[in-house]
């Protein structure tokens, strides 16, 4: 893979730029935006970048560093997905309070933003406070976004309770957008400004990136990840009239900025020291490309990849005519068509031909899997394994220099675990998943050399692109994220099924 980004640097620039914000005041809340750990659209756009970056910059910073991880009442109320990790938010957030004490970062508490009482949000606060983790109840803002006198007042922000918090630098984050985090620094603002605190707030940014061109593929490949959102990249008019250079920021951003300087200067009683959206934002990612190219060409895929994914959340009813209608739109802007992506179309080919040769392939599904090393692997689904598990047993066969001919797995280990899934749990569909048949694998390891060659070459790929010709199950596609492959869908089903299969 072509390297087009600098990591190291990137954390050098990054940490030195806010620790120069945190001089300024006592205490520093920085709005995380994205994610804060497993950042893998980052990793996809700017190849070489580490998708824990901000992870090991805050434990470079962990004497300085507590966390506040803010989460929306009615995203778990309607139990909203991580979609990369096929977890609810409210999971997430105690996946991300586990993963950020393992890398010795103090989590100061969980703050429920806009709570009105919603039962599972109840639940959810008190399985937290049951394991001894500090809970905020914030409601909805009175006045919020336009009044300024309101929301800047006891009944405002003077309602939410105080987060108590120790360090010069507190990081809010959130398991996804809307969660409150900008509401969240501005409460403690307002807070640590009636307790004679000099506090400041700044934004942890990743995207857009303001130094590179507004139309540049990088910052295209942003709005295609938040076509959902409907955010849409424009020049930092502010930025522009304060100090004559262009910068590239977001609509939501932009927008929010006359209110956001109002909202501070009220609470300081002072000019506010940022003249732009631009300012707020610490972001030098831009400075860590080192191939301009391989990004642009790493940005477009991107694109293509979340043209597949919006396809399929349409198919499936998470989205709306519009969000897909928009995502098109970022296609054609960069001249892209879907069989861009390399693995289209051999899985497409294939499924025709055993179209062509069998009568009996209406509810068939191709896998393709492109290894690092350019080679294409294909897998059809059975009803012994689906096509994900055949793709993978195909390739790891080929590195392990083994004939297609050959059984890696018996049938004396395969027989039993279907006769589970059918017999004792009632399974309609059989079918072995990805998982389940490297679990057989693992256990052929133990008895079979050639098992035990086949499961050391699944190393090999870990950053190897796959297509389904259908929408696979969240349990393969787990499978392999796990394994380090980025895999697209075609928005068909794979059967008429409504409910098996699925």
């Amino acid at each position: 893979m072509k390297i087009g980004f600098d990591h190291k640097k990137y954390l050098e620039e990054q940490s030195k730029y806010i620790l120069e914000r945190v001089n300024n005041y006592d205490k520093l809340y920085l709005e995380f935006g994205g994610k804060i750990q497993f950042d893998l659209h980052a990793k996809r756009v700017l190849p070489g970048f580490d998708e824990n970056a901000k992870i090991k910059l805050l434990h470079k910073l962990k004497e300085k560093v507590e966390i506040v991880i803010c989460v929306y009442a009615g995203d778990i109320e309607r139990n909203k997905i991580r979609g990369d990790f096929g977890i609810t938010y409210d999971l997430e957030v105690l996946r991300l309070i586990d993963d950020l004490r393992a890398n010795e970062l103090d989590v100061n508490s969980v703050v429920i933003t806009r709570f009105d009482g919603q039962p599972a949000t109840t639940v959810f606060i008190n399985k937290l406070e049951r394991r001894g983790i500090k809970v905020y109840k914030h409601r909805a803002t009175k006045g919020y976004p336009t009044d300024v006198d309101t929301i800047v007042s006891d009944e405002g922000y003077g309602k939410n309770p105080y987060i108590e918090t120790t360090k010069p630098i507190v990081v809010v984050t959130a398991p996804g957008p809307g969660s409150g985090k900008l509401a969240t620094c501005l409460s403690q603002l307002y807070h640590e400004n009636k307790r004679g605190n000099v506090a400041g707030y700044s934004k942890f940014e990743t995207f857009p990136v303001w130094n590179v061109p507004l139309k540049h593929p990088l910052n295209i490949a942003y709005e295609a990840a938040t076509v959902d959102l409907k955010d849409v990249n424009m020049i930092d008019s502010f930025h522009f009239d304060a100090y004559n250079k262009v910068a590239v920021n977001y609509n939501r951003d932009i927008e929010m900025f006359p209110v956001l300087k109002r909202i501070i200067e009220k609470i300081t009683g002072e000019e506010s020291v940022y003249k732009s959206p631009t300012d707020m934002g610490v972001n030098r990612v831009g400075f860590g490309i080192i191939d301009d190219e391989t990004v642009k060409e790493a940005s477009k895929q991107e694109v293509i990849r979340r043209y597949f994914k919006t396809a399929c959340e349409y198919k499936k009813g998470y989205v709306g005519k519009e969000v897909f209608q928009r995502i098109k739109l970022i296609m054609e802007e960069l001249n892209l068509k879907p069989e861009d992506r390399k693995v289209v179309i051999p899985a497409r080919i294939r499924l025709a031909q055993l179209k062509e040769n069998s009568n009996n392939m209406d509810n068939c599904t191709v896998v393709a899997l492109e290894v690092e090393d350019g080679k294409i692997f294909t897998g059809k689904s059975s009803e012994l394994m689906d096509a994900t598990a055949a793709a993978i047993l195909n390739a790891i066969k080929h590195y392990a220099n083994i004939s297609d001919e050959i059984h890696l797995i018996s049938p004396v280990i395969l027989q039993p675990i279907i006769d589970l899934k059918s017999q004792t749990l009632g399974n309609k569909n059989t079918a072995l998943s990805c998982e389940e048949i490297l679990m057989a694998l693992s256990i052929c390891a133990v008895t079979n050399p050639m098992a035990q060659i086949a499961m050391e070459k699944l190393q090999i790929l870990k950053e190897s692109k796959a297509h389904s010709t259908a929408i696979i199950s969240r349990s393969d596609e787990q499978t392999f994220r796990k394994l380090g492959i980025d895999v697209t869908c075609d928005a068909e089903y794979a059967s008429e099924s409504l409910f098996y299969n699925n």
